[in-house]
């Protein structure tokens, strides 16, 4: 994870749930480029085709309400979304995103910053979020360091991966 993310923003309402962002009848893939195929396929029809690499999701209140399926932020990450943006998220969505190491950042007004198409750039250290084509900056408390740290190692998953990797190491030596 960077500590300035850039990227071109897409726009969803209130109340997005996990089966919006990625439909119950995929959570058998465990293949994350086939499961990205499927991100937004009826709420946004065009985003699995057009996305980026370095995109960012902005939302109104409740992003990924609905299940606590891991599927949602893993798609979104697959297909290349650099971090999410929402006036407010289900606390599971927000608590997955973290742990598979996509920035969520819950901020209140901020969908109402964006349209469709924008640039945004996030200033993760400076707490700090502007449309570059407008120039509308709005601020946010930047993240605890612990959570940054678990987001520029990855999230929580890999953390707990690397580790478990380290230790097996020292006992084989």
């Amino acid at each position: 994870m960077r500590d300035v993310i850039e990227g071109r923003v897409w726009v969803l309402g209130k109340d997005v749930d996990t089966d919006q962002i990625i439909s119950g009848k995929y959570l058998t893939i465990i293949d994350p480029e086939e499961l990205k195929k499927h991100v937004f396929e009826i709420a946004l029809p065009e985003f699995a085709s057009a996305a980026r690499a370095g995109d960012i999701v902005v939302a109104d209140e409740n992003f990924g309400c609905g299940s606590s399926r891991e599927h949602a932020p893993q798609a979104l990450r697959a297909i290349g979304v650099s971090a999410l943006l929402a006036d407010s998220f289900a606390r599971i969505m927000f608590r997955n995103a973290i742990n598979l190491g996509l920035p969520a950042i819950e901020l209140r007004g901020v969908r109402a910053l964006f349209e469709k198409g924008d640039l945004a750039r996030i200033e993760m250290g400076a707490g700090r979020i502007t449309n570059l084509r407008t120039g509308r900056t709005i601020s946010f408390p930047p993240l605890p360091s612990q959570v940054l740290d678990l987001l520029e190692a990855g999230g929580l998953v890999e953390t707990v991966r690397r580790r478990l990797i380290a230790e097996g190491k020292a006992a084989a030596q």
